[in-house]
């Protein structure tokens, strides 16, 4: 895991890695997995340097985590489910126990590619369903002042998915001014946040872990699955 040595902006008597013993949580079998995913394909770009910041507090904060690069990802329907990179996203949504979503805001929402990244992951893979209970923490990037659009959509997006989209959020305005030359944030309230948001994940992960099952079990699938074994049960030829 990187050291506090590799977040020069951590004020590090005040850091603090979440505790799972403290949240009633079973930290024997590994560590929190968290998959990060960004929204554009920029050579330079600030979704990906913010995600990249936010890896690097998880890993401190005691996390795995998982960066998917969305460069050659096709768009939704223009290819097979068993294409390289949806395969390859579907199974990295399959590992984790949580995510990251950090979108640029262009033209007022959230970018196709962020949005192609999303629709690529569906609700059920047969018996799996790869996002439903899992934690979620959204992020955007701004070019210009600060906005929430693209972070509203993404927790509307993050519930369609079924997850359980943590409370706080960030949003980096004027992305361009918030990174150096070495494509590392600045210190400022902006990074403050993040380590917020990342911290918080890490608490909702583990507060969530080995219950997820019981917080999704709903009335209306077990009746469904009842009426099914019924009708299977009752019907006069197998």
């Amino acid at each position: 895991m990187p050291s506090l040595h590799d977040l020069p902006n951590i004020d590090r008597p005040l850091f603090r890695v979440p505790d799972p013993e403290t949240l009633g949580a079973d930290a024997a079998a590994h560590r929190p997995r968290i998959l990060l995913l960004y929204g554009s394909l920029r050579a330079r770009s600030f979704s990906r340097l913010a995600v990249e910041e936010a890896a690097r507090l998880l890993e401190a904060m005691g996390a795995e985590t998982r960066i998917f690069d969305p460069r050659g990802l096709p768009l939704p329907d223009a290819e097979e489910a068993s294409h390289p990179k949806v395969a390859e996203l579907r199974e990295l949504a399959a590992w984790a126990e949580g995510m990251v979503w950090c979108s640029p805001e262009r033209h007022g929402a959230m970018t196709g590619i962020m949005k192609a990244q999303i629709d690529w992951i569906p609700l059920s893979l047969g018996a799996v369903r790869p996002t439903q209970g899992k934690t979620l923490a959204v992020m955007q990037v701004c070019g210009g002042s600060q906005s929430f659009n693209s972070v509203n959509q993404l927790r509307v997006l993050g519930r369609w998915m079924r997850m359980l989209t943590i409370p706080n959020q960030s949003s980096v305005p004027k992305a361009y001014l918030e990174f150096d030359e070495h494509d590392r944030m600045r210190a400022s309230p902006y990074y403050d946040r993040i380590v917020d948001v990342m911290e918080e994940l890490v608490k909702f992960t583990w507060l969530v872990r080995g219950r997820t099952d019981t917080l999704t079990d709903r009335y209306s699938e077990r009746k469904e699955s009842a009426s099914e074994l019924s009708a299977r049960v009752n019907q006069r030829a197998i």
